[in-house]
């Protein structure tokens, strides 16, 4: 019986370690990318920053206007009766309690509109990041961010920042 535990516990230990080599034989297909240079070379991050741009130039341009208009309603201000010059003040405290409202409005606005666009970009690359996976095999795709070493063959960025700028050069 002894004899019949000791090879029965070789067999368990033969087929342990057959398991172990057909699991690091049929070991996953992997692969990198850096996230954020897709993001920053992708043109529609690129078309998104213009469009941004002129909106924040829109904004600064009635901005101005306004703090324009606060500077020479205040430099009148001399040149009024007391009467006038309380009114003057009134609508000065106005316009500046205006002018903070629109720039806060403004900035949240343009702020909340930035980080939906920064998500759907972001949702794009991932799909095309997914795409590319499925297609070729690959079963992990890593950011390059979590990487402490990456072999520079395994690095997939240029072959997905073509599929994203695919005829827009």
């Amino acid at each position: 019986m002894n004899m019949f535990k000791k090879f029965s516990m070789l067999l368990l230990i033969a087929g342990l370690i057959f398991s172990f080599q057909s699991q690091a034989l049929s070991a996953e297909k992997m692969a990198f990318v850096d996230l954020s240079r897709l993001f920053d070379e992708y043109y529609k991050t690129k078309d998104y920053d213009k469009t941004l741009e002129t909106k924040h130039n829109e904004f600064e341009k009635d901005r101005n206007e306004k703090i324009e208009k606060i500077r020479e309603s205040q430099g009148k201000l001399g040149l009024l009766t007391d009467e006038k010059k309380s009114e003057m003040e009134e609508e000065i405290e106005q316009l500046k309690a205006d002018l903070i409202e629109y720039d806060r409005q403004n900035k949240t606005d343009l702020t909340k509109e930035r980080n939906e666009k920064i998500r759907e970009i972001l949702l794009e690359i991932e799909k095309e990041v997914s795409d590319y996976a499925e297609k070729n095999g690959i079963d992990v795709i890593l950011n390059d961010r979590v990487l402490i070493f990456g072999n520079p063959t395994l690095d997939l960025t240029e072959q997905i920042l073509s599929i994203l700028n695919k005829g827009q050069q």
